[in-house]
């Protein structure tokens, strides 16, 4: 067809709808026929209201043939695309064609075919189209999954390739003039909001027994729940139950399992997990997935179904966190503890006969979750039987063993390495519930064998690639970390058979000395994992050292010299992160636990200066170490040699041990929001140690087992400790202190009256606030009380002013002080200059000097004593005549001896001066003797 006769034909159905002969006709034009031109010229030629009326239309017989006429030509002329402006009506047809096939069946195909239009990219002609026409689109779109309802396969199945086809979609054939492809997410956004997903899911219940259809509908969901919307419309219509009851029905093809649980996983990530773990936690899918996960277990062998065994079993641990979830009830709980232990323990069991692990990659993930499920399952009490049953414990010791040499393993050296460090994990976990079995299978004698090699030097190559081997690799670090938790979880139960037990095997010693290799062994690689594993140890020491003398006594020296010297640590070091800080919690814990109580570990501490180390990373004030620093000051300060160690330690800028307890006292008051004056003084007479809480909080009756906010308030700060310290330190004589602190020291040594009178206040007020009247008596005495602790805080607060007046008049004296010694030094400087003045103007003008003379003379004369005793001769010192002022007499000074009377410095040498000839008795010039002359020329005189 030309061009010309295009139009015409364009023309034609625009006037009328149909195409009449007549109007064909052909004329000669030369040109070319583009394809774009037919589509655009397609769109005009629709008039999609007389469509939607005549669909609507039922009084006429040969009314169907028109109908399907008028939508098979709406199929042609939209063939390349649905524009948006249109979208409304196009889904208003397809409506109506639905609604007609229960009693017209020839309507399916035409249903069908917009169908697969709608496969195609949706069309826009302006950009503001998407935006402008989005209800539209988003209620055509839910429509789809209305018409699921319409018993026909054919149509559900086409619906489904439709949603299918929204997250593939291919770019436009043809190039229409004026209309652009929308963006390829539109339909995804629009399906969201319209609720498809949700429609989808309810379709399923009208599939219960048409296999090809329901996969069909499971792709398609599977498509939409990889968006957090749709998943969460899926969850609100019962998606995960309904999906998971059915896991186990008849498929030959695999695909409903593989569908199934690829939409439960996304389900599980994409929306609330724990509404979607509450809708599997019932006994119908639960059997589901037992069915299931036996089969795949027992009959599984390839590649596929080993990881679709591995996925149903990581969802069936998601669920079995859930305390709600019926595991035991349906059985699953003891066929995953058989599945979990049956390589280990020999089973007469018929559904692990014959079974046996491979090396491949999905048997050892299994294994790994079999383990880890054990774990979560263990956490319900009821589960412990079953693991008694199931013999778990056994199973699990089998790899706390050192690796035997020449013996062949189902594993390959890695696999079995990161198999034993989850199994020792999971004994860390099950254990502590199963004591007596762990104790049959004499735990702590293999525990400790296992550490005595992780300590050798047996050449072990460790690879250190899974989760559990960080940090391990090449060594046995790893090994030795998961076994000093399993020991750390035995001990926290304080049960005194297993304690007493590791103490009789040598515990305590063979931890120091753990201990003590890993700071010889360690390297800044390992550096992470050595102080957990020291942490580890400290904290198990702690444990069995705890209320008992006997095993603080073995602890002894040995023990003290590692605590000393992780106190020793680079202060710096406690805020990089790596541990150092729980390190330093650990040893600090084992001081408490360890030293104190036992006399002789006591001594040794202070005499290695113990207390000096414990004031140091006080002084370092950090809150998180300052209360448990202060408990440990409070119980040493029981022994009397450790008041001398206080007072003789000096900080930074010669800080005592007093006034750094008194600092401490002032911060954490200032954090407490205490009221105080500028100087420290007290405010408030009436409530002097009243926090901010306190204030906000009001007094309330409790019962007598409830502690008020006064008594909480000794407990919760430092305060109390702070006062126990210096009170055991006496208050009268602490050294070092300044002026504020004596201020604050007042507070201090009142804080035990201060908190009482605190209490006895909170007392009446309760007693109020319960409108009760207490009898005379018992009114007066709280009265009394009251007034007298009021009086406590009036005549402190006077001492606090003495004290600062006090302080104010020697700063006002030492002031004076430096003032005076400025001023002398002023008048020095003075004196100084008018005595240099003087000595110029004595040499430079003769009258001045002559001046200068007399005075000097007048008073020389004046000092002398005017009488004289007779027959005396008076010699005079002076010499008459001189003009000088400086004091002179007939002295004579010899500086040095001439250096040609004694021979020069080589007189005694062997290169001295030839001998002068001795005339009268002394040494005369010789005028033959040429080198004098020289000599006295190198020689000063």
């Amino acid at each position: 067809m030309s061009v010309a006769e295009a139009a015409a034909t364009a023309e034609a159905q625009e006037a009328g709808g149909k195409i009449r002969p007549s109007s064909l006709r052909r004329i000669p034009v030369i040109g070319v026929v583009t394809q774009d031109e037919e589509a655009q010229g397609a769109f005009k030629t629709m008039d999609l209201n007389r469509v939607i009326s005549l669909l609507e239309k039922t009084d006429k017989d040969d009314l169907e043939e028109k109908q399907l006429k008028s939508v098979k030509k709406l199929v042609q002329c939209y063939q390349n695309g649905f524009p948006l402006r249109d979208l409304a009506q196009i889904f208003k047809i397809l409506n109506l064609c639905a609604e007609k096939i229960e009693n017209q069946p020839h309507f399916i195909e035409s249903a069908f075919n917009i169908l697969k239009l709608c496969s195609l990219p949706f069309l826009k002609k302006k950009v503001s189209d998407e935006i402008t026409y989005a209800e539209d689109a988003a209620n055509s779109i839910a429509l789809l999954g209305e018409l699921m309802k319409i018993p026909n396969s054919e149509l559900r199945i086409q619906i489904c390739k439709c949603i299918v086809d929204f997250y593939h979609a291919e770019p436009q054939k043809k190039h229409i003039t004026g209309y652009q492809q929308a963006s390829s997410s539109y339909k995804i956004k629009m399906a969201e909001v319209g609720g498809l997903a949700k429609t989808m899911v309810q379709s399923l219940g009208l599939l219960e027994n048409q296999l090809v259809e329901k996969l069909w509908v499971l792709k398609a969901l599977q498509h939409l729940s990889t968006s957090e919307v749709n998943c969460t419309l899926m969850m609100k219509a019962q998606a995960a139950s309904g999906i998971c009851a059915h896991l186990n029905d008849p498929d030959p093809s695999g695909q409903l399992l593989f569908r199934s649980s690829e939409i439960l996983w996304n389900l599980l990530e994409k929306s609330s997990k724990e509404e979607i773990i509450q809708q599997l936690s019932n006994l119908e899918c639960l059997l589901a997935l037992k069915e299931v996960f036996k089969n795949l277990f027992m009959r599984g062998f390839s590649h596929y179904d080993r990881q679709l065994r591995n996925d149903i079993l990581v969802i069936t641990t998601i669920i079995a966190q859930n305390p709600g979830a019926p595991m035991i009830e349906c059985g699953f709980t003891r066929d995953l503890i058989l599945f979990a232990t049956f390589n280990e323990v020999k089973s007469q069991n018929p559904l692990v006969k014959g079974l046996k692990f491979s090396n491949s990659y999905e048997d050892f993930e299994l294994k790994k979750l079999l383990f880890n499920i054990i774990v979560i399952l263990c956490k319900d009490l009821p589960t412990i039987q079953l693991l008694i049953d199931g013999k778990v414990i056994l199973a699990l010791f089998t790899y706390v063993k050192k690796p035997e040499k020449h013996k062949i393993i189902e594993w390959s050296a890695a696999q079995y390495e990161e198999l034993q460090l989850h199994a020792i994990a999971t004994l860390s976990s099950v254990a502590p519930l199963l004591t007596e079995e762990y104790m049959l299978c004499q735990g702590n004698a293999r525990v400790l064998a296992f550490l005595e090699w992780c300590e050798s030097e047996d050449p072990f190559f460790s690879h250190g690639n899974s989760f559990h081997g960080t940090g391990g690799r090449g060594n046995k670090f790893a090994q030795m970390r998961y076994s000093l938790r399993l020991l750390r979880a035995m001990v926290y139960l304080e049960d005194e058979t297993i304690n007493n037990d590791l103490c009789e095997k040598g515990t305590i010693q063979q931890l120091i000395g753990v201990f003590k290799n890993t700071i010889s062994q360690s390297d800044d690689k390992e550096e992470v994992i050595v102080l957990e594993i020291q942490s580890d140890i400290l904290l198990i020491l702690s444990s069995l050292c705890e209320h008992h003398i006997p095993r603080k006594e073995m602890f002894g020296t040995e023990g003290v010299d590692i605590i000393l010297r992780v106190m020793k640590t680079d202060p710096t070091k406690l805020q990089s992160g790596l541990g150092y800080n729980v390190l330093l919690f650990s040893t600090l814990d084992s001081i408490w636990c360890c030293i104190l109580g036992c006399y002789p570990s006591e001594d040794y501490f202070l005499e290695k200066e113990g207390i000096f180390l414990l004031l140091d990373l006080l002084a370092l004030n950090q809150k998180k170490f300052c209360n448990l620093i202060l408990g440990i000051m409070v119980e040493f300060c029981d022994n009397p040699k450790t008041t001398a160690h206080v007072n003789a330690w000096r900080g930074k800028k010669d800080q005592t041990a007093a006034s750094l307890l008194i600092k401490l006292w002032r911060k954490e008051e200032k954090e407490l929001g205490v009221k105080r004056d500028k100087h420290g003084m007290i405010i408030d007479t009436k409530k002097p140690l009243f926090t901010s809480f306190q204030e906000e909080q009001k007094i309330m009756p409790l019962p007598a087992n409830c502690p008020t906010l006064a008594v909480m308030d000794v407990a919760e700060n430092i305060r109390a400790k702070i006062y126990a310290v210096l009170g055991k330190l006496d208050f009268e004589n602490l050294p070092g202190l300044s002026a504020e602190d004596f201020v604050t020291l007042c507070i201090i040594h009142r804080y035990l009256d201060f908190k009482i009178g605190e209490i006895w206040n909170e007392i009446y007020e309760e007693i109020k606030l319960e409108k009760l009247r207490p009898v005379t008596t018992d009114k007066k005495i709280l009265e009394a009380i009251t007034t007298a602790s009021e009086n406590i805080g009036k005549m402190v607060a006077s001492l606090q002013s003495e004290m600062i007046e006090s302080q104010a008049h020697q700063d006002v004296q030492s002031e004076q002080k430096v003032y005076t010694k400025i001023q002398a030094t002023h008048k020095q400087r003075e004196l100084a200059t008018k005595s240099w003045e003087n000595f110029l103007a004595r040499t430079s003008n003769a009258k001045a000097l002559k001046k200068a003379k007399r005075l000097q003379e007048k008073a020389i004369e004046s000092s002398r004593y005017s009488e004289h005793p007779p027959n005396a001769v008076f010699h005079r010192t002076d010499i008459k005549g001189l003009n000088t002022t400086v004091p002179s007499g007939r002295v004579v000074t010899v500086e040095s001896t001439p250096a040609r009377l004694l021979g020069g410095p080589l007189a005694d040498t062997d290169i001295a001066l030839k001998k002068l000839p001795i005339r009268g008795g002394a040494l005369q010039k010789v005028k033959a003797v040429k080198t004098v002359n020289e000599s006295k020329k190198s020689v000063p005189t």
